[in-house]
């Protein structure tokens, strides 16, 4: 079923629009009532949209630029993805900055970015001593997919320094081990006992 969204418009002002069926995200039209806004290369610009939207309570607005301007001009949204949230009122304004060599002329009714509806998690932070382990752990930016090793280690090798959360890292990785271990020893002895048993079993 549709999210239904009402918007309204400062005079002059077009509608969020789907260019097809298909497209995931609705057209955001610049509003510059006879004017001409002028992004210089290298700088930008808050473009006014004239659209004011109330997204509904657990969903956002997300403001993503247009390929085509990206493409050929090199115009983009500087905040990419810009958001919008459910309970905010106000105009809708795309911040566009030129990447490119040229200066960009922006129009009334020009198509500059796009408008995207999405669901928003309803999240609690919870406190806690320690994280669950996983096989990255705390490796950040070039963690992964950079070299054979330990990825447990990848913390390291990326400049990781703060001893604490070390600490707290790898005493996850040695509780999570000796879990396994424990693990792994219950059914060993499960498995001896069976053994024992079919070879009770045999010698009658």
């Amino acid at each position: 079923m549709p999210v239904a969204i009402a918007y309204t418009l400062a005079p002059g002002a077009r509608a969020p629009t789907r260019a097809t069926p298909g497209a995931a995200g609705m057209d955001l039209h610049a509003h510059l009532p006879g004017a001409v806004m002028v992004i210089r290369a290298g700088e930008w610009a808050r473009v006014p949209t004239g659209v004011s939207v109330a997204i509904p309570a657990g969903h956002e607005g997300q403001v993503r630029p247009r390929s085509g301007l990206a493409w050929k001009h090199g115009l983009t949204v500087l905040n990419s993805p810009g958001t919008i949230d459910a309970d905010y009122r106000g105009e809708v304004a795309v911040i566009l900055v030129n990447h490119g060599n040229d200066d960009f002329a922006v129009e009334h009714g020009d198509r500059i970015a796009q408008l995207i509806i999405a669901p928003v998690a309803d999240v609690a932070l919870c406190p806690a001593d320690a994280l669950p382990p996983t096989q990255r752990g705390a490796g950040g930016f070039g963690s992964t997919g950079t070299g054979p090793g330990d990825p447990w280690t990848a913390g390291y090798r990326a400049g990781y320094d703060d001893a604490e959360e070390d600490r707290a890292l790898l005493e996850a990785r040695i509780r999570a081990l000796e879990a396994e271990v424990a693990e792994a020893r219950a059914e060993a002895a499960q498995w001896a006992a069976e053994l024992d048993a079919l070879r009770a079993g045999g010698a009658r």
